[in-house]
């Protein structure tokens, strides 16, 4: 029974089943066979616009839980399959039933409110951190703040939500339940072209079956063999898979042990250990709690309700979390052929695949023999993984031992590891050395050198991270030790010494509560009128369509007719010369129609992205793995990536092999120019200073993780070479140029349409455009619409962030005043220039962040290597740039001897200043997000708390620590900022409207609808947006640097005021009149109804040589404070609370802002805490998928979340005086 815990689901939920009860599953690992006589409900089904909507459709949209809304389907049915269950959750279930859904855009804590309001629970975080709730009045030591406490109301109003009424749900259709009772039991056989699916309902059939096909995988909950056969190209002709087996599916609790049956999943096998936990003295269930402890993390829910627990132990994976413990634990496992039963010990042999101690080919695992624990026996799990929930673990252990009649005298020692082998590793040998010793220290030291003896990690061990493994096998070790050391004192106080107060805190498990939030923001202008939207939380324009799935995204788009679909071969060598290509046996395959490669694009084969031409395919050189070398059209999805794998491509590597920032540097490989930017004479400062300080930080790139990957549809109009783009993207315009390019057609014949993307982050621009290109030339070549949709390799072409390489050297006085600071600045480019050299340049611009150093020097370069080309990822270089600085800032304040807060504030711009680029900053609103999050985060009070707590704890340590933001907004060019819009008014008093923003889930179309109301002074419900389109707006800029809402809306601001200035006399005619009316007088008396907008963009420009200019027409300010907890053991950590005050001008939506915010946060904590891009010494990237790339999930957002905003201040060249 092949079914661990999936590591390749990429979405978050599709549908829940029931066969009497409800699950929430993934829709991409249930096989259609195994789903007969089950009710399958999506969420199309629970409600939908034109029926109704399902309370948990209208709360989770209504309460702003939506942004892209990719993932919301997900998120929707995983909260409605616990209501079903449910009916009134409590908080914890509501977590557990979100850990496996992946959200990229909100943070969660909207998603949260909205599940909250199906709880009954109180307002308060429901625990009192350092004694202190901040919804308690007077923790704010600074009384001119106390109004900070004052939080403003929410965003939404619960009154007005639907009701949840149990009995209005759908029934198990009665159908099924005759049929169920009716049907005779026998074996259901599904044949197919390739494959053939078996299906017993019988034990005695299953054995028949097994026997007459052995090689044939017993698939419960395809976890595994789903994935194998999807993403690694394994086949298997025959699958057997049980059906409803009594005998597979079953729990005994006799005298000395738990039965487990083998067909079990592991979310039933977690509440049965419960209900065992509960019956039995407690003696008799550590090895019971160990198991469910681990259970609770081990995946999500959606995984966990169709793994099988035989699944999990027969295949025996490097990293199961359940085989480590269950091999400590003295199981069995019990098995049957038609031969006979035969047991098993599930030990170091069995987990080896020892031929003696494995499964034979024609034997079904039954059942699994779990004995209690005795007395003076002690079981404990422990695992360390990238995130704490839904995370394969980086290394996790089981350890048993067995004191006979006590006294502290070992009798039996067992401990297994996974995750440092290639199977479940058991250190038997050392632990034999340690029987008849004593639980001691002097044990625990031997135990220490024998085990790193004996479990071996050379430094090339699959997954890297040696040291940190190493490291947490003895850091396991020593839990255990305390652990057992804790409850004999507790069992036998005269005999055994109590631990030392700070090692208790090893023990405890990382702070965790309830989420709470509060929110203190701006309230709408009180002499606006009633119906004037702007400033109000209004609910995204598309929410209740992303909570029904009836919002389209570009691959939901109806199949075309003849439609063809379009995969890639890529490069697998990072620098190599290819030799040859042969297309032979793809080409013969079933459904192939064509494979285009570089020879059909001779000289349309290349496009300039910004200012250096790249090319579309590659025939004689790669530089990366991920580069694109040919694409395979053919019938079908499925033909045309099986085509693409027979595609053989023989490569002769080249020299040198150049993959990070250091080799780069050696090699003195570098794209030009070379930036710097100068400010005062940092030479001559250096000679006056008290300190001279030298570091250097090294900083990881970043995936987009866009919920949506790369999608397109290009379809041909069969008439003038008409050609319509269909995709995903951030920027029409140069979708449209390169494919006008590629198909050498004027750009008028192109037509590019973006309705949604489902998520971007500055990922879907110009590799997008290179996608789109390619698949445009298929299309046109063939007369047919082609469809190119990337699965998780989208991650291995597109590249992300750029990790970067910073030095500084300070020169401060004994206050900490930095006098000169001296920096340089690498960045990984990858194999092409793409963005790099505009996200250096914007990192530069931004460096010294909320600082002034007198006198500054920076020099950057963009390193060229053989990794996928990086590129734009939010914050466009801030992110690096201004680590760099903090990094500076805290090592000259433990250098000063100075709190770091002490350091920032002597150092932080004083309201008029000049930026080393010598543009003038008025920085009094950056000092006053400083200080009202000084007292909003009661600073000085937990600062206090904190010292106190770390002076007491040895083992975990807390953190808390204020950061400014000076965040510099614009593009650098007025060219960049242009943008326009077109608004018509219809004779019934409608309106339609478009503009050039791509809506990504940041809520632009919304905004813009808001914008339109106040200027035309009509409900919004008058209002409509179709997408954006090539056809109704050309020329548009590319959506991203905060600045889309700002830049379309003056556009369509501007349109509404040349249309109201052409009906002004209409409307005077007749004040009280309607749209209606006023629209059918223009129409009679030949008056325009439609206007274009336009917006020229703000004055920027830049000068490289000179060093100064003015590149940014606003500065948005803000200050952020985290408090976090740390188990210095084993490097777990958890976000405890935020604090966040953001100057963003006048808010247009608070909603929508307030979201960007949070969603902004949580994706920089990923950066900063747990995600990472892990490549081989070859240049392939491991971190593919959310297998191995981890992003926050639920349980990693901060505890306590409070966010305010600053009052609002006057800016007249923005948007309605917005920041955002």
């Amino acid at each position: 029974m092949l079914s661990p815990v999936s590591p390749w689901v990429q979405c978050t939920l599709c549908f829940s089943f029931a066969f009497g009860s409800h699950h929430a599953t993934n829709a991409c690992l249930t096989p259609i066979c195994s789903l007969r006589g089950a009710a399958v409900t999506t969420v199309e089904g629970i409600g939908s616009t034109k029926t109704r909507i399902h309370p948990v459709q209208e709360r989770i949209a209504k309460c702003h839980g939506t942004q892209c809304g990719f993932c919301t389907p997900g998120m929707v049915m995983s909260i409605y399959t616990l209501l079903r269950n449910h009916p009134e959750p409590s908080l914890e279930q509501l977590t557990e039933a979100l850990g496996g859904n992946l959200c990229r855009c909100t943070g969660y804590r909207p998603i949260i409110d909205a599940c909250k309001t199906f709880c009954n629970t109180s307002g308060c975080c429901q625990s009192k951190e350092n004694g202190v709730c901040y919804l308690d009045q007077g923790i704010n030591e600074l009384p001119e703040y106390e109004e900070i406490n004052k939080t403003s109301p929410k965003l939404f109003s619960e009154e007005k939500f639907l009701p949840l009424d149990p009995t209005q749900e759908l029934i198990f259709p009665p159908e099924l339940m005759i049929m169920a009772e009716k049907q005779p039991q026998r074996t259901r056989i599904f044949s197919g072209d390739r494959m053939t699916w078996i299906s017993p309902t019988t034990l005695t059939a299953l054995l028949e079956a097994k026997f007459n096909y052995p090689q044939a995988p017993v698939v419960m909950g395809n976890t595994s063999v789903g994935p194998d056969m999807k993403f690694k190209g394994v086949f298997h002709p025959v699958i057997i898979s049980p059906d409803g087996i009594e005998e597979l599916n079953f729990a005994n609790c006799s005298h000395n042990e738990l039965t487990l049956g083998a067909g079990l999943s592991l979310t039933q096998v977690k509440y049965i250990l419960g209900e065992v936990i509960q019956n039995l003295p407690e003696e008799k269930t550590r090895m019971y709690r160990a198991l469910l402890k681990h259970l609770r993390t081990l995946a999500g829910s959606q995984i966990r309700n169709m793994a099988s627990l035989g699944g999990h132990i027969v295949s025996r994976h490097l990293d199961s979390d359940l085989n480590p413990l269950l091999a400590v634990g003295n199981c069995t496992l019990n098995l049957l052929s038609k031969k006979g039963k035969r047991q098993v010990p599930l030990n170091e042999e069995f987990l080896r695949r020892c031929p003696s101690a494995d499964l034979k080919p024609e034997e079904i695992l039954i059942s699994v023999n779990i004995p209690h624990s005795r007395k003076w026996e002690f079981v404990s799990g422990v695992r360390q993984a990238q995130r704490q929930q839904n995370a394969l673990a980086i290394v996790n252990s089981g350890m048993r031992v067995f004191f006979g009649e006590g006294g502290g005298i070992i009798r039996e020692l067992s401990i297994s590891y996974g995750g440092v082998g290639p199977t479940t590793v058991c250190a038997k040998n050392s632990f034999q050395e340690l029987v008849g010793r004593p639980w001691n220290e002097e044990m625990l030291d031997a135990a220490c050198r024998l085990v790193l003896d004996e479990v071996t990690l050379p430094g090339s061990a699959p997954g890297g991270r040696v040291e940190f493994k190493r490291t947490l096998i003895i850091s396991f070790l020593f839990k255990f030790y305390l652990e057992v050391s804790q409850i004999l004192k507790r069992m036998d106080p005269v005999h055994h010494p109590s631990l030392a107060d700070n090692y208790e805190s090893a023990l405890e498990d990382l702070h965790s509560r309830h989420h709470c939030s509060t929110f203190r923001y701006q309230s709408a202008d009180s002499k606006q009128l009633p119906q004037d939207p702007v400033g109000h939380p209004i609910m995204h324009l598309s929410g209740i369509k992303h909570a029904t799935g009836e919002a389209i995204y570009c691959d939901d788009m109806p199949t075309v007719d003849r439609e063809l679909f379009l995969s890639f071969v890529t490069s697998s060598r990072a620098r190599a010369k290819i030799v040859s290509i042969d297309l032979s046996e793809a080409l013969s395959l079933p459904g192939v129609v064509d494979i285009v490669t570089e020879e059909h694009l001779r000289g349309v084969n290349s496009f300039c992205i910004l200012t250096k031409p790249e090319e579309l395919l590659r025939t004689e050189e790669v530089s990366c793995v991920g580069q694109l070398i040919c694409a395979v059209i053919a019938e079908s999805e499925l033909q045309a990536k099986r085509a693409a794998q027979r595609v053989k491509v023989v490569y002769q590597d080249l020299q040198p092999l150049i993959l990070t920032i250091e080799e780069a540097i050696q090699h003195s490989s570098f794209f030009k120019p070379e930036r710097k930017l100068e400010y005062g004479n940092v030479d001559e400062a250096f000679k006056v200073v008290d300190q001279i300080l030298e570091g250097e930080i090294h900083m990881g790139g970043q995936e987009h993780f866009y919920m949506e990957t790369q999608s397109m549809l290009v379809v041909p109009k069969g008439e003038d070479q008409e050609i319509d783009v269909y995709v995903s993207t951030q920027f029409p315009k140069y979708i449209q140029d390169i494919v006008a390019s590629t198909l050498k057609l004027p750009a008028n014949k192109v037509m590019c349409h973006v309705k949604r993307a489902g998520g971007a982050f500055g990922g879907k621009a110009f590799k997008t455009g290179v996608l789109a290109g390619i698949t445009a030339f298929a299309a046109s070549k063939h007369g047919r619409a082609v469809r190119c949709v990337l699965e998780r390799e989208d991650m291995l072409i597109t590249g992300g962030r750029h990790p970067y390489l910073g030095k500084y050297k300070a020169g401060f006085m004994n206050d900490g005043r930095i006098l000169a600071l001296d920096m340089e600045h690498y960045s990984n480019g990858g194999a092409s220039l793409d963005e790099s050299l505009l996200v250096m340049e914007m990192g530069l611009l931004k460096m010294e962040n909320a600082y002034k150093f007198p006198n500054l020097r920076c020099r950057a370069w963009v390193c060229r290597t053989n990794l996928p080309s990086n590129t734009a990822l939010r914050g466009f270089g801030f992110p690096q740039a201004g680590l760099i600085t903090e990094s500076c800032i805290t090592e000259v304040a433990a250098r000063c001897g100075l709190a770091p807060e002490q350091v920032q504030m002597i150092n932080m711009y004083k309201e008029i200043d000049q930026t080393p680029y010598k543009q003038e900053i008025n920085a009094k609103n950056l000092i006053q997000c400083w200080k009202e999050c000084m007292a909003m985060s009661s600073y000085s009070l937990r600062k206090a708390v904190v010292e106190k707590f770390n002076s007491e704890n040895y083992w975990k340590k807390k953190g808390l620590a204020m950061v400014p933001l000076k965040f510099p907004v614009g593009l650098g060019s007025v060219a960049l900022g242009q943008a326009a819009a077109l608004v018509h008014i219809y004779l019934d008093g409608s309106v339609l409207v478009t503009h050039g923003g791509i809506e990504m889930g940041q809520g632009v179309h919304t905004k813009m609808i808001q914008v339109v109301s106040r200027e035309l002074r009509m409900p919004m419900s008058n209002i409509h947006l179709r997408g954006t389109s090539t056809e109704t707006v050309p020329n548009t800029n590319i959506s991203g640097g905060s600045v889309v809402a700002d830049l379309n809306g003056l556009a369509v601001k501007d349109a509404c005021q040349t249309l109201l200035k052409h009906l002004e006399p209409i409307i005077s005619k007749n004040p009280q009149g309607t749209w209606k009316d006023w629209a059918q007088a223009a129409f009679d008396e030949s008056i325009s109804l439609s206007a274009t907008g336009y917006f020229r963009g703000y004055e920027s420009n830049m000068n490289w040589e000179t060093g100064e200019g003015h590149p940014f027409e606003y500065f948005v300010y803000g200050a952020a404070c985290s408090e976090v907890e740390i188990d210095c053991l084993t490097g777990a950590h958890k976000n405890i609370r935020t604090d966040i005050v953001m100057d963003v001008g006048c808010s247009i939506n608070l909603a929508l802002d307030v979201g960007q915010i949070e969603g902004a946060f949580i994706q920089g904590m990923g950066l900063y805490t747990i995600e990472e891009l892990h490549y081989s010494p070859q240049g392939v990237l491991y971190t593919r998928g959310p297998n191995q790339y981890k992003i926050p999930t639920i349980c990693d957002i901060p505890a306590e979340l409070h966010i305010s905003l600053l009052p609002p201040s006057q800016s007249s060249s923005t948007l309605y005086s917005s920041k955002v």
